[in-house]
């Protein structure tokens, strides 16, 4: 494996370490990017793997306009590749984007450890039912959505 030193996690001369101590950060040069993001447990049941999420990058000019994905300028496609099980140490579940292949692809220049902030997009509906279902205060959509993939087993 290819990599390179991107930290010395232990600096100075003549130190002693133990057996199975860090001694410094390796960056592998070969890697797949992924935004990692934490979203609330009352937030978990709306996200579902392959679901679209819109980024948009630290230092990356972006207009959002709310509601409207698609209009929206400087923010880019990402799909949900994992989801954890387990509730990390800050309350949240962690969840890892990958670009989407259909849409623009993400920044050359990003780096790995740039902030983003991630908007996902719930289901597409009539502006009327929007309106309808926040006037009385209905939560979104909490139903899985149906895999057609799966085959039916006998």
């Amino acid at each position: 494996q290819n990599g390179f030193i991107n930290k010395a996690l232990r600096a100075g001369v003549g130190e002693t370490f133990k057996e199975g101590e860090q001694l410094v950060g390796i960056m592998p040069s070969d890697y797949e990017m992924a935004v990692e993001t934490f979203v609330e447990p009352i937030d978990l049941p709306l996200i579902h793997l392959g679901e679209k999420v819109r980024i948009q990058f630290d230092g990356w000019p972006a207009i959002i306009f709310s509601g409207w994905p698609n209009v929206s300028y400087g923010t880019y496609g990402g799909e949900v590749v994992a989801i954890e099980t387990f509730i990390s140490k800050n309350g949240k579940y962690r969840v890892l984007v990958a670009p989407d292949p259909d849409d623009h692809p993400w920044p050359v220049d990003l780096r790995v450890g740039s902030g983003a902030n991630s908007l996902a997009l719930l289901e597409d509906v009539p502006i009327w039912f929007e309106l309808w279902r926040q006037l009385n205060g209905f939560p979104p959509n909490y139903y899985q959505p149906f895999d057609t993939n799966k085959t039916a087993e006998k």
